[in-house]
């Protein structure tokens, strides 16, 4: 074997066990589903900041309201139709404010596929946002919220499952 070809070789074995690494990693520091309180929705309204457009999933920081409160017709707001059965109503209906105060949450959408299905714009940083979703049971210095319902310019978009 001549040196062009032992170096193109270890460079592609190299490379390869980076990107390995580089994806076990991040699989093995994304959470899973069960570790949400999917027994209390939430709400939250503010500004997007940081806005990060790229899979697994859509995620940006939130700024609350400093004020917020929970808009009177929540529970009934019209919520399109997703393969998913989802009670839209009852969820909403039960979605409260949260318990701990913070400046910032991280909140993460649906994959961009998923995003697409829906026709859900790109959110821009400072653009107004409002979500229904669930927490983590543990929450940590900056508390995170998995999105099932996101409030944006005028419309509403289940992130649960494809449209119907």
């Amino acid at each position: 074997m001549n040196t062009t070809n032992f170096l193109t070789r270890r460079l592609m074995v190299c490379s390869a066990l980076l990107a390995a690494g580089s994806t076990a990693s991040r699989a093995w520091a994304h959470h899973g589903w069960s570790s949400f309180d999917q027994e209390q929705p939430l709400y939250l309204e503010g500004i997007a900041r940081q806005v990060r457009w790229r899979n697994p999933h859509a995620e940006f920081m939130l700024e609350p309201d400093s004020r917020l409160t929970l808009p009177a017709d929540l529970a009934s707001r019209p919520v399109p139709a997703q393969s998913a059965p989802v009670e839209a109503a009852r969820l909403l209906s039960r979605a409260r404010l949260p318990d701990k105060q913070a400046s910032r949450w991280e909140i993460e959408l649906a994959p961009l596929f998923r995003m697409s299905q829906w026709q859900i714009p790109e959110i821009r940083d400072g653009e107004r946002v409002a979500a229904v979703g669930f927490g983590l049971r543990e929450q940590g210095a900056t508390p995170l919220m998995r999105v099932e319902f996101l409030f944006l310019q005028g419309k509403v978009y289940p992130m649960r499952s494809s449209p119907a």
